[in-house]
């Protein structure tokens, strides 16, 4: 591994919120310095995200409103990897109950991130399709929006005007394209 200085040491944690998307936990750690303190930690569920790219070099997304930051914007499509379930098999069932697109063959898995681990525990997939079939309207009624494939060509305008919703679509997308090259 690497220099192991620096690292911090967690005597225990106790959990202070609970419920199937998240959960808030108050770490006991000790830092490099020798201070000790209560630290907060917040636990979210794993998410496994699909990435289907069509022979057009587009990728299927959905525009969509995200009320907690007041945002409308374009987000690939995924969710919350169920107790038992395999994150690809996840990635492939929201992909299809979203946008009514499933995605068709083996999926690659890309890449897998942290994406706040300063004080966020928040376990990310993501996985890779060449092809998708249509099978229909979306019919996650929840994850209301407009299923759209866009150009990977528009990629670095629409994180510029902050069209990108979240890491998630933005890791995977920035991960895939410099990976092409």
């Amino acid at each position: 591994m690497g220099d192991e200085r620096g690292a911090w040491t967690v005597f225990g944690e106790r959990t202070v919120y609970d419920n199937r998307w998240v959960r808030v936990g108050l770490a006991d750690v000790g830092a490099p310095n020798g201070e000790r303190w209560d630290y907060h930690v917040v636990h979210l569920a794993r998410i496994a995200i699909a990435l289907i790219v069509n022979e057009r070099d587009e990728a299927l997304m959905l525009w969509r409103y995200r009320f907690p930051t007041g945002q409308w914007g374009y987000e690939l499509l995924g969710g919350l990897v169920d107790d038992g379930e395999d994150a690809a098999a996840t990635a492939a069932r929201e992909a299809a109950e979203e946008s009514g697109w499933r995605p068709v063959g083996e999926p690659e898995h890309l890449v897998a991130f942290q994406p706040l681990p300063g004080q966020v525990t928040a376990p990310v997939d993501v996985y890779l399709w060449r092809q998708a079939e249509r099978l229909g309207e979306p019919t996650d009624t929840e994850e209301v929006g407009r299923v759209e494939w866009v150009p990977l060509s528009r990629v670095n305008e629409l994180a510029q005007r902050q069209e990108l919703l979240g890491s998630g679509t933005l890791v995977s997308l920035l991960y895939y394209l410099n990976s092409r090259r």
